[in-house]
């Protein structure tokens, strides 16, 4: 009988670093997709059993650890804990863990390399810490959220990891061709 073993996303590919930008693949713990029917209750219920209020559009609210990241009208990605029952009560609860790729890209030259795959802009004058949106890097749909100055994180569907960590590489070769 063949042994099955669990595997990250990008297990083999990541850590990179190329030119002084980096791509880490992180485990973000539990991720659970939350489609609010009622968005003040679930806000409450968030706030209550999460400590963090239900994030506006293009916004995160939390924290490392614990983090609610803005996908779309009402749905929401809680990012860390196991969600609280409290939720179910006002939105559609699904575990979607095992579902996302999850990286962050990091350093001096992280806003150059993705702006050769990303079609908005990521300087930090145009998308401040604790921004996020939902767009694509190049023909993939990703969640991009500022965590700092020049910290990163990317979400993509685990099924385009090997893809997204190719292109992430021959932008950052690019980048640093450059000088």
């Amino acid at each position: 009988m063949v042994e099955l073993k669990a595997q990250s996303p990008a297990a083999g590919l990541l850590p990179l670093e190329i030119g002084g930008v980096k791509v880490d693949e992180i485990d973000l713990g539990v991720l659970t997709s939350i489609a609010s029917f009622d968005e003040k209750s679930t806000s409450e219920a968030l706030k209550k059993a999460h400590g963090m209020a239900l994030p506006g559009p293009l916004k995160a609210t939390g924290k490392e650890g614990a983090r609610c990241i803005w996908l779309g009208h009402r749905e929401v990605l809680l990012v860390g804990p196991a969600p609280d029952k409290a939720l179910a009560k006002s939105a559609a609860v699904v575990d979607q863990s095992d579902g996302w790729a999850c990286v962050t890209v990091s350093g001096e030259k992280a806003v150059d390399v993705l702006a050769r795959l990303v079609p908005v802009d990521l300087r930090e004058s145009a998308f401040k810490r604790g921004q996020t949106m939902r767009t694509q890097v190049l023909h993939m749909t990703a969640s991009i959220t500022r965590l700092s100055s020049d910290r990163i994180l990317i979400l993509v569907f685990r099924s385009m990891a090997g893809t997204f960590v190719h292109d992430l590489k021959q932008a950052m070769e690019a980048v640093d061709a450059r000088g």
